[in-house]
């Protein structure tokens, strides 16, 4: 394993653009995860409950992550994706 003086001069080692262990990082990562099993149950007969419920999850969290990072993008497309994602729950529960 190379020593932290060779990773911090290297140009050949990844190095992550953003902090580690704060708390949008773990937002993030648990909100990726939310999104990662609801699409793991999308299109499944009978989980679309449980498919929209942690999309919202998810998507809710990435939009608190897109406000924290002031990233203008971020938080149109979560806040409209988040505005879908209730409308279609709404739907499926009436």
């Amino acid at each position: 394993m190379p020593s932290q003086e060779e990773l911090k001069n290297s140009k050949r080692w990844f190095k992550s653009a953003t902090p580690k262990y704060t708390t949008d990082w773990y937002i993030k990562w648990i909100s990726s995860f939310f999104i990662l099993a609801a699409m793991s149950m999308r299109g499944v007969e009978g989980l679309q409950l449980y498919d929209l419920s942690l999309s919202i999850i998810g998507v809710a969290g990435w939009l608190v992550v897109a406000a924290l990072w002031e990233d203008r993008s971020l938080i149109i497309l979560n806040s409209f994706a988040l505005l879908l994602l209730l409308k279609n729950l709404i739907v499926l529960l009436v």
